[in-house]
């Protein structure tokens, strides 16, 4: 009866899918990688010196710090922090250098892997016996916290450091993989390994194929060891763990927010184009002040997509490089996840815009600097130079799509859930 009632003030309070979320989630609570470590009475960590690289999303399922759970762990000798993108705290805007600091409740020394220094020096690991990893990821390749754990990877082996991954799940599942791998010549802090745009792993699956396939520098591998999970399937997407969201950075403020980045955030690359950032509803839009918002809605409804519906919207960006300018055109709603195809959408949305204003060419009106992160974030240059051309998505199908099976293949070596 006491569940029946919360599940009710749940359905009163944030509406029903959120109520259905939480009671899957009940069911299928998942053990992240630190709780099932802390089972472990640390075991691995027992007595050595230990740097962790983290930030605000490295948390159990009652949202206490990692910090926390290792600093007071008498078994555990927490030395060091170490902080990706948006700080160790998870302060620091998107894009801007992280400077080394000390954290003010630990004391401890935190050195930033996200300015002048990307990869741990010598310097940094001075007496650390073990590296350990534990980041909330999205499972989309652009995203910079995989980028920090392979070059913190190659400093670990450079180092003769023995590397630990926490696991933690993918919000996009484990079943759904699109797009295509880095080429060589575009590889980048937004693509810094030959795998698709989504990618259908684990953190922790990750890091193991890395070592793996050789993906380090010149074939070079970490002494890795990866603590599980425990609960988590490849069928689960975030809100089926029944584990908490912690917004992983500024715009990715909910558990559903990483499927709406895949679908929209390359098209912010070029910044001709609003994906929602500076509104309340970040990567979730395409608009521009001369979209006719109905006529727009009209159109990509009449496409009839898998698992995704378009309404009308107009809004005024708080901020961003659209700030105070009124913004017209769709919101992006997906109905059934299983069904959509993400990797499709910016090219849809760019391929329905074109129809009704060849004189807004994106790739036409964005500067050389764009283009060129939109290439990197991609992993290409082909993809945009073959849409360019009639701007059809059909064009760019073949080539998105082309190293997906083959990836899958490779990456099965690597599961450590089903």
């Amino acid at each position: 009866m006491e569940k029946i009632i919360i599940v009710l003030l749940s359905v009163l309070a944030v509406g029903v899918p959120y109520a259905r979320a939480y009671q899957r989630g009940d069911r299928a609570r998942v053990k992240v990688g630190i709780e099932v470590l802390r089972e472990r009475n640390f075991d691995i960590l027992r007595g050595r010196r230990v740097g962790l690289i983290t930030n605000q999303t490295g948390v159990d399922s009652k949202l206490r710090s990692t910090i926390d759970i290792l600093f007071e762990a008498k078994e555990v000798k927490l030395e060091a922090l170490f902080s990706p993108e948006h700080g160790v705290r998870g302060d620091q805007p998107a894009g801007i250098s992280v400077e080394s600091y000390v954290d003010s409740a630990t004391k401890l020394p935190v050195y930033s892997l996200y300015g002048k220094t990307l990869k741990p020096t010598a310097e940094m690991l001075k007496g650390i016996e073990v590296l350990v990893y534990d980041i909330q990821d999205i499972g989309c390749r652009s995203y910079t916290y995989i980028s920090t754990m392979g070059l913190a990877m190659e400093a670990a082996a450079e180092n003769n450091i023995e590397f630990v991954v926490l696991d933690r799940p993918n919000p996009l599942g484990g079943l759904k993989i699109e797009g295509n791998i880095v080429e060589k010549g575009f590889a980048s802090f937004v693509s810094q390994f030959p795998i698709p745009y989504v990618y259908g792993l684990t953190c922790g699956e990750l890091a193991m194929m890395i070592n793996g396939e050789g993906m380090l520098p010149n074939g070079l591998k970490c002494r890795l060891t990866v603590v599980p999970m425990r609960g988590w399937k490849r069928r689960m997407i975030f809100r089926d763990t029944g584990l908490p969201w912690v917004p992983t950075s500024p715009h990715i403020p909910c558990e559903r927010s990483p499927q709406y980045y895949v679908a929209t955030g390359i098209i912010g690359e070029l910044g001709v184009i609003s994906e929602g950032v500076g509104y309340t509803i970040p990567f979730r839009t395409f608009a521009a002040e001369w979209i006719d918002p109905e006529l727009f809605a009209k159109k990509m409804n009449s496409l009839n997509l898998p698992g995704v519906l378009f309404r009308p919207i107009t809004f005024i960006p708080f901020y961003g490089r659209h700030a105070k300018k009124q913004m017209r055109g769709v919101q992006l709603y997906i109905t059934d996840y299983s069904k959509v195809n993400l990797m499709s959408l910016p090219f849809l949305l760019l391929q329905v815009h074109h129809s009704l204003y060849p004189d807004k060419n994106p790739f036409a009106l964005a500067d050389t600097s764009r283009l060129r992160a939109f290439d990197k974030v991609l992993g290409s240059d082909q993809v945009r130079l073959l849409f360019a051309r009639r701007m059809l998505y059909d064009d760019v199908k073949g080539y998105i799509e082309k190293d997906v099976k083959e990836f899958r293949k490779r990456a099965k070596k690597y599961f450590l859930y089903h």
